[in-house]
């Protein structure tokens, strides 16, 4: 089932009653079933959540954001107890060998790589050496091919002069909130599965609470990049108004392709994180990342 994303960016009143959320506002009054969230981004000073309403969405695997001043995602809810067998899945992710890792960012690194040569080719409609990069990606990717395809990429992506930097000029704002909407949504796929946020497979920073949740994006983050250049194609904008969130938080029902089905990234995202699980466990080798274009 596909989940409901509510942005909230006008002041309002959510509370909850009979499993159902409530929201009132000056203009409205609206109640949405529970259930049917997936995640819920709150984006203005004055919205007020009640701690029943929060408990019952983070309890139905809700991701619960809130944003700062900036109106970029800066926190996050999730649930804690998701899974019924955590704690033998927990011990399979701290017990994971150091080359079972190294090969699983390995895989990681091929497909982001790919993305972004595929993604390069449709913006450019040049053909480009991303293959052959991804062929070069070493276990754990030793040679840092990630580094050398993001040079490549990124000097290529816009037609602007253009550096990627987490808080550089625009379009570097859109780019930074469509991520932070990917890495709530991963972490999220990642806790439903019994998943540790913190322990990552590469990133290691103790200051970071989602570094699995960083490692397993990152293939995914072209469909981050396809829909800014969508918007900077369409939009005159250069600030994140109410419709350009709305765009980007689209991304979480884009329809992605494995082998035999194709899905929306918010469930193709759970395929992803319980093969990720699987692979901690033994039952896999691969973890199975979908095709992000048909």
């Amino acid at each position: 089932m596909i989940k409901k994303t509510l942005l909230f960016t006008n002041k309002c009143t959510i509370t909850t009653t009979n499993e159902q959320l409530v929201i009132k506002s000056e203009n409205r009054n609206k109640t949405i079933p529970i259930e049917d969230i997936g995640y819920l981004v709150i984006d203005h000073n004055e919205t007020y959540i009640s701690i029943p309403a929060l408990n019952k969405l983070i309890n139905n695997n809700c991701a619960c954001i809130i944003c700062d001043n900036k109106h970029l995602p800066n926190g996050m809810f999730l649930n804690l107890n998701s899974h019924h067998i955590q704690q033998e899945i927990f011990k399979h992710q701290i017990n994971a060998s150091l080359p079972l890792k190294k090969q699983l960012w390995q895989q990681t690194v091929i497909e982001k790589v790919k993305n972004q040569g595929i993604l390069l080719e449709q913006i450019t409609q040049t053909k480009n050496k991303f293959d052959y990069l991804a062929s070069k990606v070493l276990s754990g990717d030793t040679s840092n091919m990630e580094a050398v395809a993001a040079n490549f990429y990124w000097k290529a992506f816009f037609e602007i002069d253009f550096k990627r930097e987490r808080f550089g000029n625009y379009p570097n704002n859109f780019l930074n909130y469509g991520y932070a909407i990917l890495r709530a949504a991963t972490a999220r796929a990642l806790s439903g599965s019994g998943l540790l946020n913190t322990l990552g497979i590469h990133h290691k920073s103790k200051y970071n609470a989602f570094a699995l949740a960083d490692d397993i994006m990152e293939p995914f983050r072209p469909i981050v990049d396809e829909i800014v250049h969508h918007i900077m194609q369409n939009y005159d904008e250069q600030e994140l108004t109410t419709e350009i969130k709305s765009e980007i938080l689209s991304i979480l029902t884009r329809t992605v392709y494995f082998k035999d089905e194709k899905s929306p990234l918010m469930v193709a995202l759970q395929k992803t994180a319980s093969s990720l699980q699987q692979c901690y466990s033994g039952k896999r080798k691969k973890i199975k990342y979908p095709n992000l274009w048909n």
